[in-house]
């Protein structure tokens, strides 16, 4: 009997460190073209790059989703292998990869394609679950059923400082942009957790450092049986200072067991731009 293989999409955003601790086999790039050019996230491009180009064209990259034969060739050893497969894909309702998944799964057999119902580190909670499971002796099977009954038990969030990516992006519109900007209203999106599309929630005005530390206390206020283990901070490159105010915010109520750190990949960074936000936990 072989191994149980845990991977996921690189949009599940977690470190290094985590993907070591629970031992995850690999990432499957989604693509970011830009230009004439298309790029693997995270292997040749960083949501630098895609910064530095808006600022000089205004142009934002497009995202695309892994294909089918991508994703038969990146499964196919582990299968031939004799192993089992347990892949994490970004929330079906935002892109195809999850679809893909299932398409290359049917086609090798010994892949079980999770559908996250959510992005960066709302999947990458997901990612760690199914390590410890994994790591405990489940087998897939048992592994992917769990994971589907965890999907919404996992809660997303963010703050927006600026919302010119989401006009760049026809997300709002360019009137709505400037207004906001000028009156410093910074909304926050939500991740439905039932197919991972995304909303957009409360408006909050003022200092950023103010409304990250009024949005924390409103989130962890809206839920009775938050977990306590762990908790993700993740921006997309805010400035160290913010990200220290939420965090010693947060290790102030000593909650949380675990409080991490991530940086958001270049395709979640693309559709929200620096000076985003979010703190991404579970509740029981």
């Amino acid at each position: 009997m072989g191994n149980v293989i845990l991977t996921a999409d690189s949009t599940c955003d977690l470190t290094k460190e985590l993907s070591e601790r629970y031992h995850v086999t690999g990432y499957t790039p989604l693509h970011i073209v830009l230009g004439e050019k298309n790029y693997e996230d995270g292997v040749n491009i960083q949501p630098a790059d895609i910064y530095k180009n808006f600022e000089a064209t205004g142009v934002l990259p497009k995202t695309a989703a892994v294909n089918v034969g991508e994703y038969v060739e990146f499964f196919r050893p582990f299968v031939e292998a004799g192993n089992s497969v347990v892949h994490i894909n970004l929330g079906s309702a935002l892109s195809s990869t999850y679809q893909n998944a299932l398409a290359a799964a049917a086609e090798l057999g010994n892949v079980y394609a999770i559908d996250s119902c959510n992005l960066s580190t709302g999947s990458g909670h997901l990612v760690i679950e199914a390590g410890k499971l994994i790591g405990q002796g489940a087998d897939a099977k048992t592994v992917a059923e769990k994971l589907r009954e965890m999907t919404e038990k996992v809660h997303a969030s963010f703050v927006i400082d600026k919302l010119d990516y989401l006009r760049a992006g026809g997300r709002c519109s360019a009137l709505a942009a400037f207004g906001a900007n000028l009156l410093r209203i910074k909304p926050s999106i939500f991740v439905n957790n039932k197919d991972g599309s995304m909303t957009v929630g409360k408006k909050y005005r003022g200092k950023l450092d103010n409304v990250l530390l009024q949005y924390v206390d409103e989130q962890l206020a809206a839920y009775e049986n938050i977990r306590t283990d762990k908790i993700f901070i993740t921006h997309a490159g805010i400035g160290d200072e913010h990200v220290k105010v939420v965090y010693d915010y947060l290790s102030s109520k000593k909650l949380f067991s675990e409080i991490f750190i991530t940086r958001a990949s270049c395709t979640i960074s693309s559709h929200c731009g620096p000076g985003t936000l979010g703190i991404l936990f579970m509740t029981e």
